[in-house]
């Protein structure tokens, strides 16, 4: 094995001086291939309005009292003091509203209360006319609740100098967009790559016309079909409540409202953006989910039946259930998926083989844990009417080991159900969602999970630095790295791969070539260094990663040929379920597919 990788190093060696020999014969363009991705083009925009800015305005002149973040209190000391001067009488008339609501809802957190009054501010026209819709049994309760508010909020935003103070407002948003535009990047990334799929961005709706035709009696029947744009809104809002999300789904807009602090890759918005992407994949498989109406009657029955308040609704019984499922499953993928890679790089800096089984231990012990608290959010969302969460669970598990997309499976899934099983799966899961509850109850939180995996300095280090890389702190990442590298020669191969990803990072945003060149030039040598230091005892997964990393800067200077190599030799390398392999492969299904 070792023969073989040395042989390899070298032979890939040959191949990349031929390469950067022909690289420097031509000029490359200065403009450096973008590799930003667009959220445009997965149905997401980031943006404030102003009918929400001006509701929540209000109800801070109201007396409004939530617990904002750290943009949020200086915002509202802003707010307070620009509107000091307001008509006490309109003053008097908010604050009264909002006090007589609160009254009506013993209880009721100042967050909570809230949450109706964003639900009006989408319900009114855009600025300046801020019309209501007509008050109708067919608007929700508790915007009818809050509906005349709306006349006090039109009243307000007409009252002199207010429109002109939410314009500039409107304006220090920007920035705030800007801020949460890569954690929505990477909640994107995840969710999608998660489920294999695309989310759809049109929605096509059938509907029936009639038309009168002159001299008779009898009307024509047509049938139009009317095509929608589908969108997902991420809404930075300073006054929204801090760790709350608002999700709002009006129709074909799905709409999340967010404090500016929010983390969207893990908050409750990457929960929304699954229900965008799987809403209508549920609508298209309507007609199979009502052949199984009545045996999924039965199990909202029993949850009726146990004292909880749920939808008879089959198809959204569907939709709510793979939803739920599909967040707690994610979730684990994730986190067990970082709980491995920290056991190999620990492993690979182990030579006690007791310690190896240690890690290994620790490892299973970790991914119980995770197994437990999935167990417990399943059964949570059963418990609420996501009565086919467990059914969903066990068939996502699949698309994660076969990378199917989520989109050509869920019709055979709807096929395939048998309810029978799905009675007893809150008993099944008891022991599981007890261990998870004590688990919570000792963490009291169910995000941390004390682990030993780190615990070796060096990966301590490594993955400090690897947090230093991806927040692109570079030059002391750098600095670092060299600095490892002397008091850990043993662990050569994995620091010359991080300062790999630091040059490879570098040269990222560049638009002079040279400097480009400079850098994947560097990037190059730290990862042959890799190869050259590697033993018959370093991890697999790091050989792949490396073939990986020479192979994108191949594809860089469109040396495609060399690249589809380097990604087989990943492969060969890789274990099949790792990140290397799975890496290699889809980089040379795309190259292959794009030539």
């Amino acid at each position: 094995m070792l023969f073989a990788l040395k042989y390899m190093a070298r032979q890939m060696k040959k191949v990349l001086i031929f390469a950067l020999v022909s690289i420097f014969t031509f000029t490359i363009s200065a403009q450096t291939t973008r590799t930003d991705l667009d959220l445009s083009n997965y149905g997401v925009t980031i943006s404030a309005d102003k009918r929400l800015i001006t509701v929540l305005t209000s109800l801070e002149i109201a007396g409004i009292d939530t617990q904002l973040g750290k943009r949020g209190d200086a915002f509202r000391a802003e707010v307070r003091n620009d509107f000091k001067g307001i008509s006490p009488d309109l003053r008097q008339r908010l604050r009264l509203f909002v006090q007589q609501f609160v009254k009506r809802r013993p209880g009721i957190s100042q967050s909570e209360a809230i949450s109706p009054f964003v639900s009006l501010a989408y319900s009114m026209s855009p600025a300046p006319a801020l019309d209501a819709p007509e008050r109708s049994l067919d608007l929700p309760d508790e915007l009818l609740e809050v509906l005349d508010y709306s006349n006090l909020v039109r009243e307000f935003y007409k009252s002199p100098g207010t429109a002109a103070k939410i314009d500039i407002y409107y304006g220090s948003y920007e920035k705030i967009a800007s801020d949460l535009r890569p954690s929505a990047k990477e909640m994107v990334l995840e969710v999608l790559d998660y489920l294999h799929t695309r989310p759809e961005l049109l929605f096509f709706e059938k509907i029936k016309t009639e038309t009168s035709v002159k001299g008779k009696k009898k009307k024509i029947e047509t049938i139009e079909t009317r095509e929608f744009n589908r969108s997902f809104q991420i809404v930075p809002e300073k006054l929204a409540p801090r760790s709350t999300v608002n999700f709002l789904n009006i129709r074909d807009k799905y709409i999340a409202v967010v404090s500016p602090e929010t983390d969207l890759s893990s908050s409750d918005v990457r929960r929304a953006y699954l229900q965008f992407v799987l809403d209508p994949l549920v609508l298209k498989n309507a007609r199979s989910i009502s052949s199984h109406r009545g045996e999924i009657k039965t199990l909202l029955d029993g949850r009726r039946k146990a004292g909880k308040i749920v939808s008879p609704d089959t198809v959204l019984a569907v939709s709510r259930s793979l939803v739920a499922a599909a967040d707690a499953r994610e979730e684990e993928f994730r986190r067990k998926n970082l709980a491995t890679s920290q056991a190999r790089k620990k492993i690979e800096l182990l030579e006690n083989e007791e310690q190896k089984k240690a890690v290994v231990a620790e490892l299973e012990r970790v991914s119980g844990i995770l197994e437990d608290e999935r167990a417990l959010q399943l059964s949570e969302a059963y418990e609420n009417g996501a009565v086919l969460v467990f059914y969903f669970a066990e068939k996502l598990k699949g698309i994660e080991d076969s990378g199917f997309d989520i989109a050509t499976s869920l019709k055979d899934w709807i096929a395939e159900l048998d309810v029978v099983p799905e009675k007893t799966r809150l008993e099944e899961n008891k022991d599981a969602r007890a261990r998870a509850l004590a688990e919570r109850d000792k963490r009291r939180t169910t995000t941390v999970i004390e682990t030993s995996l780190v615990t070796n300095p060096l990966t301590e280090a490594l993955l400090r630095i690897d947090n230093d890389i991806e927040a692109k702190s570079l030059s002391k990442a750098e600095k670092d790295l060299d600095a490892l590298l002397k008091k850990y020669p043993s662990g050569a191969a994995r620091i010359y791969y991080s300062l790999g990803r630091v040059a490879s990072k570098s040269a990222e945003g560049l638009e002079e070539s040279k400097d480009v060149n400079v850098r994947l030039i560097k990037a190059k040598g730290f990862f042959e260094k890799v190869l050259d230091s590697a033993t018959t005892s370093t991890d697999g997964e790091l050989i792949s990663l490396t073939y990986v990393s020479l192979g994108r800067i191949y594809e860089f200077y469109d040396q495609n040929e060399y690249a589809v190599k380097l990604y087989e030799t990943a492969m060969m390398f890789g274990s099949v379920d790792g990140e290397g392999f799975k890496k290699a492969f889809d980089a040379k299904r795309k190259l292959i597919e794009n030539n």
